[in-house]
């Protein structure tokens, strides 16, 4: 099971309606890390049990850290393995942001990440000749879906989709509620959020984004707060989790044109999109290419907008945000 860890957005309620409908609370653990769910219901339905089924079936399709997940049974290349609309639509996702990202977003690279200790693996001493060795395996242009099967040119080829499954399943849980007439709600899971319509009061769902200090053990000071409405947010950093190693820091987002750790100015990343999927992994790439080239990426993808907090040449943070990031904000340091 994967490791619980801290996120970077904190769930802001606000309630000031003392006689108001009393908001549901669903909770619990998935995908190694805690899920918090809060919603309006007039029928006053708890759907705590068929939350927890979804998101079980969930992981038995896409966890790495499942043995038996349809995930790892393709990485274990058993034969006549079918995929399902979970697997599919992250596979599909996938393709998508690893083009338009020109490869900044792999879940290929799912090999370089257990061999630098990140994932289920066991930790491999790094060495250039590794690295170099595992990147010829590297690559979603090595791997297709076909019908329900998964076609590799290269048996080597294994994939990891942890870097925004947990953005996929808050969708999940965010069209379940849909389903069920739900109009008013927040889904977190992970730290990745959509929210939808506002509170009885009228007051805005706003979630916290945190300053970027490391610190793998409790949560930071906030650098702002947004709000959202029917928009997903999924923030990237760097400053959870990393590791020291002869004075060198290295975090745990791996650039799959190196197999090492991105190198750059970068602290955390901030989408916002209509979607926890598109957001998580967006995140994910932005963060590997650097401030650079996620300044022309954004301007050339309108659809979503952003919140990335740099580090400039002196060491002081520095923001930088999209242009319609505005309506957005509800406050700021």
């Amino acid at each position: 099971m994967k490791l619980s860890k801290l996120f970077s957005i904190s769930i802001l309620l606000v309630s000031n309606s003392f006689f108001a409908q009393q908001p549901i609370y669903v909770e619990g653990e998935a995908q190694g890390t805690t899920y918090h769910i809060t919603y309006f219901d007039s029928k006053n339905r708890d759907f705590y049990y068929e939350i927890d089924s979804l998101l079980y079936a969930f992981e038995e399709s896409v966890s790495t850290y499942r043995p038996n997940s349809i995930i790892s049974r393709i990485n274990r290349n058993e034969k006549d393995v079918e995929v399902d609309l979970y697997f599919t639509t992250c596979f599909k996702k996938a393709k998508e942001i690893w083009k338009s990202t020109d490869g900044a977003f792999d879940p290929t690279v799912y090999p370089i990440v257990n061999a630098w200790g990140w994932g289920p693996g066991k930790k491999e001493k790094i060495e250039k000749e590794k690295i170099d060795s595992i990147l010829k395996f590297v690559g979603l242009n090595l791997i297709e879906l076909k019908g329900n099967k998964i076609i590799k040119k290269d048996p080597r080829v294994a994939l990891d989709f942890n870097a925004f499954a947990q953005g996929y399943s808050v969708d999940v849980v965010a069209d379940f509620l849909n389903s069920k007439n739900i109009t008013s709600y927040i889904v977190e899971i992970g730290g990745e959020v959509y929210a939808k319509g506002k509170q009885l009061d009228g007051s805005d769902w706003l979630i916290g984004i945190e300053q970027p200090y490391d610190n793998k053990v409790s949560g930071n000071p906030l650098k702002a707060i947004v709000k959202l409405d029917g928009k997903a947010i999924a923030t990237s950093g760097n400053y959870r989790r990393f590791v020291v190693e002869n004075g060198v820091k290295y975090n745990h987002h791996i650039d799959p044109k190196t197999g090492y750790p991105s190198k750059n100015n970068l602290l955390s990343a901030s989408i916002f999109s209509n979607a926890a999927i598109t957001s998580d992994a967006t995140a994910t790439g932005i963060l590997v290419m650097g401030l650079k080239k996620a300044k022309k990426y954004l301007a050339k993808h309108k659809e979503i907008e952003a919140y990335i907090i740099y580090s400039d040449e002196k060491g002081n943070y520095q923001v930088y945000q999209t242009p319609g990031l505005k309506t957005f904000i509800y406050s700021e340091e």
